[in-house]
């Protein structure tokens, strides 16, 4: 048995004149077509989610949608009441987003962060797998290399 199956997105659009609306109205027709007619097909026996999403930006791309958008009708899928937080938070982690009622969390790690970070960097300890030479080995080494 085999399986077909197409989607189609579909937009027509015509433009007709408006005369009544005073002088000069005809100085903006220059900027619209008479007619739009765009039919977007692809086949969708084994289209995935996000390959379905991606269509249909490519659909609202044509028919004159800003990315950005079409990008924060995608997010408002996700973060609206609708959604369990639950879910959000899936999203979130996979995507390495940070909620804004976790920042306040996230703020207290990167300070705790930075404080060992500083320590670290203030200790007189040389970092792991460092030697320390004395001025008298320095000087032994820089004569047998020539310098």
């Amino acid at each position: 048995m085999t399986y077909e199956a197409t989607v189609q997105f579909k937009f027509d659009a015509t433009y007709t004149h408006d005369y009544n609306r005073g002088f000069a109205s005809h100085l903006g027709d220059d900027d619209f077509l008479p007619e739009e007619h765009f039919l977007i097909t692809a086949p969708a026996g084994d289209l995935n989610c996000k390959q379905y999403f991606k269509l249909f930006e490519k659909f609202m791309l044509c028919v004159g949608m800003d990315p950005v958008s079409i990008r924060s009708g995608a997010m408002s899928l996700v973060f609206n009441d609708m959604v369990l937080e639950e879910e959000q938070r899936k999203v979130c982690k996979e995507y390495e987003l940070t909620m804004d009622e976790d920042l306040q969390d996230k703020f207290e790690e990167w300070k705790i962060r930075d404080a060992e970070v500083e320590r670290l960097m203030n200790s007189k300890k040389p970092p792991m797998g460092t030697v320390e030479y004395t001025e008298e080995e320095v000087n032994q080494m820089n004569l047998e290399n020539g310098l």
